[in-house]
């Protein structure tokens, strides 16, 4: 297809073009748009209708709309800017260059530019941030009829009608919520106080993202309103933003638990020395850490020299060990994020990860003497230390890997950098350990 529109678009055939892209979805038109060179995208994006141009916009990628922006004239950009819902036009400037924003801040009227620059103060990754003003609203005293003939009138720049948000007429404090459905459904007569909700879930203009997607899926919401410390309306937060939090949330965790500093940026977009900044810190960290683990090693070279058999089971240990921890941290830090664990349940899942452990231990440290005392015909003392060696490091690996993630979050830290990496250099030094030390003990060599 994009050939065909390219073609098209050499050929002159723009009306054409402009029927085409016009029957796509906006989402597809974005992701359409991506595969287009910079001087196919202008010609095409120029002569998208205003409304559709506006959505499109806001699913294109940071590349492309910083491209946009600096190429379109301020005309356009007024246009453009003008008909974005305000969350997206604050999501979009949150990742732009401060020429960028001046720009289209000096293309704004003035009462959108004091809201801007109100939505761009909240702290990031707040509710404040993500949340948008554009809400229906009612007074309590309002008949049925007159909120739908309000919602007729407003409605149509709302992001959206689904509910209505009743508000006190003098401080605007919030008092209820009104799914439309309710207002369809009942008498044109009756009072908005009558049929409001007002059991109202909602979150305050500084509580974290997170907490506000948690509440999302607690009670199957498609939109929560915000408020500020004094119980007034400010804003919603509608689902999509949520869904776009979430998928922020995960990959973030996915990065800590890489041993990576979080970022935003797209893989592809992101040039190499950014990549290698955002990886390299814990890196470093890591392999120093892990100097321990060489320096147990010739703490006990002279057991390694008498017994030069025992070095040959260092990586299975280590490895095996790593593994297990990293299990136990990856379910722990799930289960957290998801609710599912409480700090208080730290005892329930200490108890649990020790019988888990003890099953798996005993099981791997019975199948790997049979390979090593009868398979591999090692000597029946080596094998029972390092079988013994395996069974206590798999145990204390799930134990740590099940704990640290709730210390973690207990310290106001975040879980998901118990993951992975850190569980494995903690475990390493401690398999090892356990390994030399029953060693010199039951071998007698110091």
């Amino acid at each position: 297809m994009v050939k065909d529109i390219v073609k098209m678009i050499k050929e002159g055939k723009y009306i054409e073009v402009r029927n085409e892209i016009t029957k796509m979805n906006v989402v597809d038109i974005a992701l359409f748009l991506e595969e287009l060179n910079n001087e196919h995208l202008l010609i095409i994006f120029r002569m998208l209708p205003k409304d559709i141009a506006a959505n499109v916009f806001s699913y294109m990628s940071y590349e492309q709309q910083k491209y946009i922006i600096e190429s379109f004239t301020d005309k356009e950009i007024k246009t453009i800017i003008g008909k974005l819902f305000l969350d997206d036009t604050i999501d979009f400037l949150e990742e732009m260059p401060a020429n960028v924003v001046k720009k289209i801040l000096k293309n704004t009227d003035e009462q959108r530019r004091k809201l801007i620059n109100q939505f761009l103060n909240y702290p990031e990754n707040s509710a404040g941030s993500i949340m948008t003003i554009e809400y229906v609203e009612l007074k309590k005293e309002m008949t049925i009829k007159h909120a739908l003939r309000h919602i007729k009138k407003t409605g149509i720049d709302k992001e959206t009608i689904d509910t209505c948000y009743v508000i006190d007429d003098s401080s605007r404090k919030l008092e209820g919520i009104v799914p439309i459905r309710k207002l369809i459904l009942n008498d044109e007569n009756m009072i908005i106080k009558d049929i409001m909700d007002t059991n109202i879930k909602y979150v305050y203009t500084i509580d974290d993202q997170e907490k506000v997607a948690a509440l999302f899926k607690k009670y199957d919401l498609i939109s929560m309103p915000v408020v500020d410390k004094e119980n007034r309306l400010v804003g919603i937060i509608t689902i999509d933003d949520i869904v776009d939090v979430i998928e922020q949330e995960n990959t973030e965790d996915f990065q800590k638990m890489a041993a990576m500093q979080p970022s935003e940026k797209r893989y592809l977009e992101t040039n190499v020395t950014f990549l290698a900044k955002q990886r390299i810190t814990r890196l470093l960290i890591l392999m120093i850490s892990a100097t321990f683990t060489a320096n147990i090693i010739r703490r006990f070279e002279d057991v390694l020299q008498s017994v030069v058999i025992l070095a040959a089971f260092i990586p299975m240990l280590m490895d095996t060990g790593g593994n297990a921890g990293s299990q136990s941290s990856t379910l722990i830090i799930r289960g957290l994020a998801l609710g599912e664990i409480k700090l208080k349940d730290v005892f329930k899942v200490l108890y649990k990860e020790l019988q888990v452990s003890c099953v798996v231990g005993s099981v791997l440290a019975v199948l790997n003497f049979i390979k090593i005392y009868y398979v591999e015909k090692v000597g029946f003392k080596v094998s029972a230390i390092v079988c013994l060696s395996l069974f206590c490091t798999i145990v204390l690996a799930k134990i740590v890997g099940g704990v640290l993630p709730i210390i973690a979050k207990k310290l106001k830290m975040d879980p998901a950098i118990m993951a992975g990496p850190l569980i494995t250099t903690i475990v390493d030094a401690v398999a090892l350990i356990i390994y030399f030390a029953m060693a010199s003990r039951f071998l007698l060599l110091i």
